[in-house]
């Protein structure tokens, strides 16, 4: 009962702020429901109070906000002010959208992740690990930009191809495309994570035990992902979530109906019984996500995690390959290179004769939409681009220790359940827009992941056997959170913090190109992307450059990683 309580205050507390959301950012609105319902009638105070007594807001806020909760227990989520059609009806239509394409896309993540880490669990079976593997592929397909993905097999396999239709909402062929640019980010991350615990799983005195007695390899690999999973089920019941509720890119480009795409157009029109009913459907699929992966962690672990029997996953010994080090060294001064290249170059010069200009000895990457040089916008963007998305990670990884530490549950799923870019409306509606606005946004709700990761380990870690002699051997709470809980849980979440960083900057990225975060024409490498993606058949170069910066960013963390992590360990 405590844990839907907690959860259900989270809840009701983020549905009253978006509720409270035009008085908070000082609009009136009744301005809004004028200009949708009667643009052709003058804003005058007559017809605006008219227009106030009509749908209740001469009563206040609180007002509003009560008249539209005491008719959630019969169902009724209120009247659209922009249509004047009830809500409910819209918002029901556009969850089971979104829940079809969240299936679809869930089942490709999966299939991916099992593919990523069928060498690990294969190597692990047989007792051949004895490197630490980087992940470099895993931490690329990551950092791909939905949008940018969706894109390109719309390009490819539907118009190029003919093989999918590449607009509209209804068939199985239509589930396709979107499925695999939901799909392919979410399960490469996914896969990363696990491959990261599968080493130690197979590093357990169970493991060596089973192999000496002649063990199916299946059967041990088997054990193994069971082993690792509960930290990670938390993960993906975000993932879940997220799939749901922030795929705004892919159903505005796929033209799908669905749950994300139609917050974001009720947040930007000022609608907000529509905003507060997709907010609240979004916020209750987190509560039931949240507690799916809770007893599936219970299940899984079985009486050990209560008993204090349960081995630490301690990852073995393992060197990096020689590969690894060399890899971040070249990837690193590839990208400082490229970076100093576009530093002595104006990013703001725009030359109308060279627009869409393909690379050359003048443009070596060639020019955008604007003719623009392409190289000097990445250069002047990189430090724009990485510096805030690094400090965003580190904020947001401090947030999750400390959340995850104290087991906030409720506002994890809280936080996972609203999309970077309805909190970037938000924060921006009340702070106004700007770089520190859309930073404050994306922490805001970046830090969930970490928080579910490091709330997942740090109750393994306490249910270890060691934990339970050191609490009798007198130890006190610090000593035994420093000694014998942390060094179990943060490198884990570092290096999923570090995984992340990419992501972090394509959220930036979504609000700059709403004009929520750093404006125009300042060069930022999402905005690269956003503004360049119309131009893709034409110019590709103008996207391709961001992209793989972006790419190999995510690859430069991952290689850095697990060079650091092998040299300690050698």
């Amino acid at each position: 009962m405590n844990y839907l309580a907690g959860r259900l205050g989270a809840l009701l507390a983020v549905v009253a702020v978006i509720g409270l959301l035009p008085w908070l950012t000082r609009t009136d609105p009744a301005l809004t429901i004028l200009h949708a319902r009667y643009a052709d009638r003058p804003p005058t105070p007559a017809v605006l109070d008219a227009i106030r007594t009509e749908t209740g807001l001469d009563g206040g806020p609180l007002h509003v906000l009560g008249a539209w909760a005491s008719g959630l227990p019969r169902g009724d989520l209120g009247e659209s002010w922009v249509s004047g059609q009830p809500v409910g009806p819209d918002v029901t239509s556009a969850l089971g959208v979104s829940l079809t394409l969240m299936g679809a896309s869930l089942a490709v993540a999966v299939l991916l992740a099992l593919a990523l880490v069928a060498g690990t669990l294969r190597r692990g079976a047989r007792r051949r690990l004895v490197t630490t593997r980087a992940g470099v592929g895993a931490a690329v397909l990551a950092a791909l930009p939905e949008f940018l993905l969706a894109a390109v097999l719309a390009t490819v396999l539907a118009v190029q191809l003919g093989w999918f239709p590449a607009l509209g909402w209804g068939g199985p062929d239509q589930l396709v495309l979107p499925a695999l640019a939901m799909g392919v980010p979410a399960g490469a991350l996914l896969g990363r994570l696990l491959d990261d615990a599968l080493p130690a799983a197979f590093a357990e005195p169970w493991a060596r035990a089973a192999t000496a007695h002649g063990m199916p390899a299946r059967r041990i690999a088997a054990h193994a992902l069971r082993r690792a999973l509960p930290a990670l089920l938390p993960q993906l019941g975000l993932v879940v979530v997220g799939l749901t509720g922030g795929a705004v890119a892919v159903e505005t480009l796929y033209a799908i109906p669905g749950l994300g795409g139609t917050a974001l157009a009720a947040a930007l029109a000022q609608d907000l019984p529509v905003l507060q009913g997709c907010v609240l459907l979004l916020l209750l699929l987190g509560v039931a996500a949240g507690l799916a992966s809770r007893l599936g962690s219970r299940a899984l672990l079985g009486p050990a995690r209560t008993d204090g029997a349960l081995p630490p996953l301690v990852a073995p010994p393992l060197p990096a390959r020689r590969t690894v080090a060399v890899g971040a060294v070249v990837l690193g001064a590839l990208l400082v290179a490229v970076a100093v290249a576009g530093l002595l170059r104006d990013p703001l010069y725009a030359d109308a004769a060279a627009r869409l200009a393909p690379p050359s000895a003048a443009h070596p990457l060639g020019t955008d939409s604007l003719g623009r040089d392409v190289l000097a916008r990445l250069g002047h963007g990189a430090a724009r681009t990485v510096l805030t998305a690094v400090a965003v990670g580190a904020a947001t990884l401090l947030l999750g220790l400390l959340a995850g530490a104290v087991r906030a549950g409720a506002l994890t799923e809280t936080a996972n359940a609203l999309p970077a870019v309805l909190a970037g409306l938000v924060v921006a509606g009340i702070a106004g827009p700007g770089p520190w606005g859309a930073a404050a946004a994306v922490a805001a709700v970046a830090w969930a992941p970490l928080a579910a990761h490091t709330s997942a380990l740090y109750a393994q870690e306490r249910a270890a056997s060691h934990v339970t002699v050191a609490l009798a051997l007198g130890a006190g709470p610090w000593h035994r959170l420093r000694r014998h809980i942390l060094p179990g849980v943060v490198p884990p979440v570092v290096r999923h913090a570090v995984l992340r960083i990419p992501a972090v900057a394509l959220a930036l990225a979504s609000l700059g190109f709403l004009g929520l975060g750093t404006p125009a024409p300042a060069p930022e490498w999402g905005r690269m992307l956003s503004e360049n993606m119309p131009y893709a058949e034409r110019a590709p170069w103008a996207v391709l450059a961001p992209a793989a910066a972006l790419a190999a960013l995510g690859a430069l963390a991952v290689l850095t990683s697990a060079a650091v992590r092998g040299k300690r360990r050698a």
